[in-house]
């Protein structure tokens, strides 16, 4: 286990955004010793975050160098590393959702999901080593890396984490901890965005993205011991104007809806939970941990530390949606992607170098824009039990 506190990374969903936590994840390597291993007792990831979970897992022994060869795969990205983008898999796609659509259904043909994503499966195979987070737990570089995905049967949040033998399983309302060995299901499972992306089974259950069910995307790291805990978010949050009551509404497409959908998916929840930590700091401070009896007692203070970024993540996207290949800019442009209300779809699935070596950059800057506060939380230092950047402090502390 890594020494000082018990230190968790929190990586929630984000699509291609994710590339933004490997920046972050970089700025972490360089202000560690070279050759240094990995800081995090606890490792927790859903979607997209939970790759990232286990590709550091997989790498433990050498933090610098996992997020070296981690770089080196989101900063060459393609999206036909992903889901297939050839112009026959975009046209068989659609035609089977419109004759779905006009036939009432196709029988045991029927589409199960807008891409086929066999290009991360093998992405995956070649890049998570696997046996090796067992390994780095058995050599106590590692506590616990956790991946959660959504079943569909249950209707519930389940956490498959593979851990140190005396971490237990938890049960909640609508969510579970259950121990497993992590493999390359999970992963895929925790990525299969609703419509976008097919549902994986694992033992008697279809699971699909770990986001959907996901309203307490801090427990499992709690659940497991962290008691410092670095949350990597991939949205600003700064609202968008309200429209002015005498201006045309512009009725959402397509684009804008799905865009809507995976934003509040991938996010919503997790500044939710933050909020609910903040307050419950708030509470153990000003009562102090000696008033607090019964389960109360088992509530404890949280040292987070937030990094979002500052930018709108939409306007990079509008820079580099050039460079999807054609058959899936046709795709996106049918559903209404060309507008800026579309972008929000664009940049969760713009999986091209050009936008993942912009946001690698951004995450990169905006983690040593707030380099007291991180190395505060790597070397155990003081710090605020919430430290985030401003705005984002202002409203999590009302």
């Amino acid at each position: 286990m890594p020494d000082g506190k018990h230190k968790a990374l929190v990586l929630p969903g984000a699509g291609a955004r994710g590339a933004y936590q490997v920046g972050v994840l970089k700025a972490v390597a360089r202000l560690l010793p070279p050759g240094a291993p990995n800081p995090f007792a606890i490792i927790a990831g859903t979607s997209a975050g939970a790759i990232n979970a286990a590709v550091l897992a997989g790498r433990a022994a050498n933090f610098e160098r996992g997020v070296a060869e981690m770089e080196q795969v989101w900063a060459n990205f393609h999206a036909n590393q992903v889901y297939r983008t050839d112009a026959l898999a975009m046209l068989k796609s659609s035609l089977r959702w419109v004759a779905a659509l006009v036939f009432g259904g196709l029988g045991v043909s029927n589409p199960h999901s807008l891409l086929d994503n066999a290009p991360l499966r093998e992405l995956l195979e070649r890049n998570v080593r696997f046996a090796a987070i067992a390994r780095a737990i058995d050599q106590g570089q590692l506590d616990a890396v956790a991946v959660t995905a959504s079943g569909y049967a249950t209707a519930r949040s389940v956490t498959f984490f593979q851990g140190r033998p005396e971490l237990k399983p938890w049960v909640r309302v609508r969510r579970i901890g259950r121990p497993a060995r992590i493999d390359i299901d999970h992963l895929m499972a925790s990525a299969a965005v609703p419509f976008v992306f097919p549902p994986v089974r694992i033992g008697g259950e279809y699971y699909g993205d770990g986001s959907m069910r996901h309203r307490a995307p801090l427990s499992p790291a709690l659940h497991l011991g962290a008691d410092r805990m670095l949350v990597i978010g991939v949205r600003d949050e700064q609202p968008d104007p309200e429209p002015a009551a005498d201006v045309a509404a512009v009725e959402p497409t397509l684009a804008h809806l799905a865009g809507y959908m995976l934003d509040t998916l991938f996010m919503d929840g997790l500044y939710t939970d933050l909020e609910r930590i903040s307050r419950t700091n708030r509470i153990v401070e000003q009562l102090g941990p000696n008033r607090l009896t019964g389960s109360l007692a088992e509530l404890r203070p949280i040292q987070t530390l937030v990094i979002a970024p500052k930018e709108d993540i939409r306007d990079v996207a509008a820079r580099y949606a050039h460079e999807l290949p054609r058959p899936v800019r046709l795709l996106l442009r049918g559903l209404g992607a060309n507008r800026k209300s579309g972008l929000q779809l664009v940049s969760y699935v713009l999986f091209e170098s050009g936008f993942t070596r912009a946001l690698i950059d951004m995450g990169y800057r905006d983690a040593l824009a707030m380099e007291e506060a991180l190395r505060a939380f790597l070397f155990d230092q003081p710090m605020d039990t919430l430290y985030a950047p401003a705005h984002l402090k202002f409203a999590l502390d009302r």
